[in-house]
């Protein structure tokens, strides 16, 4: 397994921080990020937090914790399938004591129970397990979920509450066998936080609130916290306050009878992870550094100074490559012209992360992560109402934009003043991916496992996955690729009934990762089209497919390039080239030989293509400047 190796620019990190913990006594808090690191931060002085170490994983990472019985010790968790275990002193270097290996699956949360030597792993294959820390031995799994284990929370008592995909949520003793008591919800349940006594358990709720349960999870209230999704919920030491963080970008503070007491809205906060102690709100954030604030009244302390570029979503027009990013600008990069330095201009649209793009002639659409779509047509920029949930996915059919939601649902705006027509639940789960068919209509990917097809009233099951799809490709209406986390991609060719519907025929399934696979796109001819894939192994993948030989199919991609970090997305350019981006900032243009194989064109930067950007804006500023200057008239000395 390859390492994360994304160089540093400045302080802090160079990539979305994913979570965020405070030491017990308040001194110290660690961030996780995407970039594979989890920075320790001095936070005796708020306004003014320092670096005191930082740790590396292979993969990114998902979570910390401080050991409650001795404040230097911190567990971090990973995507690498692993727990690790430092000593973190406050003067001197960081030391590995412990590594808890191998997890089947990524880490998604880890909790130490009051003992200070063992530790609860969660993961995403839905297991909740225990492991002694002094030995590093495995000593039983005490939970498991139905779908994805997201977060795990241990009370002062030893309660071990865990939360999943599946709406459950799980409250039990590891020290007292027995069955764990169990609460269902309707829909996903991905943040959980006991109070500070023990005797309130909050659960973050898919429907924007937050309920207030006992030990024995009988509920105590229902607070209406946003009209999108509720993350993550921490309390004050005297449990008198608890702070939500909500898919919006917004932070929520609330006394313990649910009456609002402050709110935040900033969409450069990445509400996964809030942390209270000693008067301080810790929040993530989508940027190099953690956001604080003043737990009393709100007020922001510190913030990140430097926005991180990395590329969420492609698109194109008229010999243009859009690319936007984790910072809300969207690139557009002249793709039809030779050198090393293309033209670059920056779009900047919001200052939270852009998930999806699409375009209509020179009409721009950007899907963001505070659950917004942005138009802007060259002049105007419109933004509309909030819709709920981030969008993931983008796709214009007819006379309508379509939005696929985090919440399964397809949303149907006016293309004009995105003024919301329609909501159509069409999947089970997350629209990770909208592509458009010639003639109209579109494919659709979820993480329900499916890939469809056809209007957006009228969808077609095309084949399922074993596990959520990232997602999909088309080739000419007649071939489709979709991407899983189940490490597979699958290929099919893609017809209409005689009735109108949608079917795929002929699917093969390209072993090739041994990582989800992210994103797809296809090449060339229907009758032998070429398949690339992009993983969070950090390869791009390429198979020319052969519809007479299923059997090849079992054999690997080819590596076509390796990036250093997981790759994120794909566009389809034209039937002979596709633009891949990955998370390290890296842009390639993959082309074909006469032969059909495939083979990188040209390679850009997200970080290049900034600074092309600010040289041309300042250039351009300069230039209006002394326009202005020389066109104003001068009077003649007396």
């Amino acid at each position: 397994m390859r390492t994360i190796d994304i160089p540093r620019s400045g302080t802090g990190h160079s990539a979305p921080i994913t979570h965020v913990a405070f030491s017990p006594d308040g001194q110290r808090l660690a961030t996780c990020s995407y970039d594979g690191t989890v920075i320790v931060w001095n936070t005796a002085d708020p306004a003014r937090p320092t670096e005191l170490a930082t740790l590396r994983h292979r993969r990114l990472v998902n979570a910390s914790a401080w050991n409650p019985a001795e404040p230097t010790l911190l567990a971090t968790a990973s995507a690498d399938k692993t727990v690790a275990v430092w000593r973190v002193p406050e003067r001197g270097p960081a030391v590995l004591l412990q590594v808890l290996a191998r997890h089947t699956d990524d880490i998604n949360s880890v909790a130490w129970l009051p003992d200070g030597e063992r530790l609860i792993c969660v993961s995403e294959d839905g297991r909740a397990t225990m492991w002694s820390v002094p030995d590093g031995g495995f000593l039983a799994e005490v939970g498991s979920h139905e779908a994805h284990c997201m977060m795990v929370s241990i009370s002062v008592e030893g309660l071990v509450a865990t939360v999943g995909e599946d709406g459950l949520v799980a409250v039990g003793d590891p020290d007292r066998p027995g069955e764990p008591r169990r609460r269902h919800y309707d829909s996903s349940i991905e943040g959980c936080g006991w109070s500070r006594a023990g005797d309130l358990l909050a659960v973050a709720r898919d429907d924007g609130a937050v309920d207030l349960l006992t030990r024995e999870l009988d509920h105590v209230r229902t607070v209406e916290v946003s009209s999108s999704a509720a993350r993550a919920v921490d309390w004050s030491e005297d449990d008198s306050v608890f702070v939500v963080g909500a898919y919006d970008g917004s932070l929520h503070w609330f006394d313990r009878d649910g009456t609002r007491l402050h709110r935040v809205d900033d969409r450069r906060v990445w509400p996964r992870s809030v942390a209270a102690a000693h008067g301080l709100v810790a929040a993530g954030s989508f940027r190099n550094a953690p956001h604080l604030y003043a737990l009393d009244d709100g007020r922001e302390l510190s913030g990140p100074d430097r926005a991180t570029h990395g590329p969420n979503a492609l698109a194109a027009r008229a010999g243009e490559l859009l690319v936007g990013c984790d910072s809300g600008t969207v690139f557009a990069v002249r793709t039809d012209t030779a050198g090393d330095r293309p033209e670059v201009r920056a779009l900047d649209l919001t200052d939270g992360p852009i998930l999806s793009l699409a375009t209509d002639g020179d009409t721009v659409y950007a899907g963001t992560y505070s659950g917004h779509v942005i138009r802007h047509d060259g002049t105007t920029r419109t933004v509309s109402g909030q819709l709920g949930a981030p969008l993931p996915s983008l796709a214009v059919d007819g006379g309508a934009l379509v939005a696929g939601t985090y919440n399964g649902e397809l949303l149907l705006l006016d293309p004009d003043t995105l003024d919301l027509r329609e909501r159509i639940e069409a999947h089970g789960g997350s629209v990770k991916s909208l592509a458009p068919l010639p003639g109209g209509g579109f494919l659709s990917a979820a993480t329900d496992r499916t890939v469809a097809a056809g209007p957006p009233h009228e969808r077609d099951l095309l084949w399922v996955h074993g596990n959520l799809v990232n997602a999909v490709a088309g080739l000419h209406g007649a071939v489709a690729a979709s991407a899983s986390r189940d490490h597979t991609v699958k290929v099919g060719r893609i017809s209409r009934t005689p009735d109108g519907a949608w079917v795929g025929e002929q699917v093969q399934t390209l072993l090739g990762p041994d990582e989800s696979v992210k994103c797809v796109g296809l090449l060339g001819d229907a009758d032998r089209p070429t398949v690339l894939a992009g993983s969070y192994d950090f390869g791009l993948y390429a198979w020319q497919v052969d519809w007479d030989d299923s059997v090849g199919t079992l054999a690997s991609g080819r590596v076509l390039a390796e990036f250093a970090q997981g790759l994120s997305c794909m566009l389809p350019l034209d039937a002979g080239r596709v633009a891949v981006a990955g998370w390290d900032g890296r842009i390639v243009l993959v082309g074909q030989d006469a032969d059909g194989t495939a083979r990188i064109e040209r390679t850009l930067h997200v970080g290049e293509l900034a600074a092309t950007a600010e040289t041309a804006d300042r250039t351009d500023r300069t230039e209006t400047a002394l326009t202005a200057l020389t066109a104003e008239p001068v009077e003649a000395a007396a």
